[in-house]
């Protein structure tokens, strides 16, 4: 067990190594969010306000608009932001031919590499909300929902690690899996609220989608941060079904893969 735990324990310190490797890189990962959103998100809906800002727009000001944006940001910073690059190369080029032999699996080494870049997203936006506080962008919700907040969207991460690794695992059929993850985050960003309240969408389509992961991904947490209480049990149980559901289909794909593999590249 305790040797299982160090070879958990070393591959998340290797990996987070690899994602501060590069100075550069990890410090526009800190300023980038933030200059994206004043320079499009922020211009784009005070210019929507004009003159205006305290006109409501489906029960949103200004003032309430810019705040959903920025914990908008937040939960997709925490809950979304790891890819599968890395893991449909390993099965593309034949890499994963090391972990059939290795004592650490293949689904593990990945695991925790998401885990080491889930570290490494918490200070990153913990770094972004204080600077969007200390320009008074942003009111800190009370330690109740901020805690909440955070707990959730690190939740939600798991399902989208599980997306995710779903999408590497569909390289024992596919040259590129990029087009899936490009088409993933459009459908999703659309359709969790992300770029536009789910205030803003049809009565229908809202209630439509409560039946799907989509508005708990982003749309449930953004309330959550802005201390809008709602049940949090129906989001952890939503999210938790689809997490099984996930995962029971990736273990399928990766036997049905597995059989078909042949170390191309190798």
């Amino acid at each position: 067990m305790s040797l299982n735990l160090l070879k958990w324990w070393q591959t998340i310190k290797v990996s987070w190594v690899k994602y501060t490797a590069y100075r550069l890189n990890f410090f526009l990962q800190i300023v980038g969010p933030v200059l994206v959103f004043f320079f499009i998100k922020y211009n784009l809906w005070s210019a929507i306000y004009g003159e205006n800002p305290e006109q409501m727009i489906q029960g949103y000001n200004l003032k309430s608009m810019v705040t959903y944006h920025i914990w908008s940001m937040i939960v997709t910073m925490i809950g979304q932001g790891h890819a599968s690059y890395n893991m449909s190369e390993d099965i593309r080029m034949g890499r994963i031919s090391s972990y059939l032999i290795y004592p650490f699996n293949f689904w593990e080494f990945h695991t925790a590499s998401f885990l080491s870049f889930q570290f490494l997203q918490l200070f990153i936006s913990g770094v972004t909300i204080a600077i969007l506080v200390a320009f008074n962008f942003v009111e800190l919700p009370s330690t109740y929902f901020l805690f909440h907040g955070v707990l959730y969207t690190l939740f939600i991460s798991l399902f989208w690690f599980t997306l995710q690794y779903m999408a590497g695992l569909l390289s024992f059929w596919l040259e590129e899996t990029w087009i899936l993850r490009v088409l993933m985050g459009i459908v999703t960003g659309f359709l969790s609220g992300y770029l536009f309240p789910l205030d803003l969408y049809p009565d229908w389509l809202v209630s439509l989608l409560q039946y799907t992961p989509f508005p708990y991904l982003t749309y449930y947490p953004i309330k959550i941060f802005m201390g809008q209480p709602s049940p949090l049990w129906i989001g952890y149980a939503m999210i938790g079904l689809w997490i099984i559901i996930g995962a029971t289909i990736n273990h399928l794909i990766w036997k049905k893969g597995i059989k078909l593999y042949t170390a191309a590249g190798m």
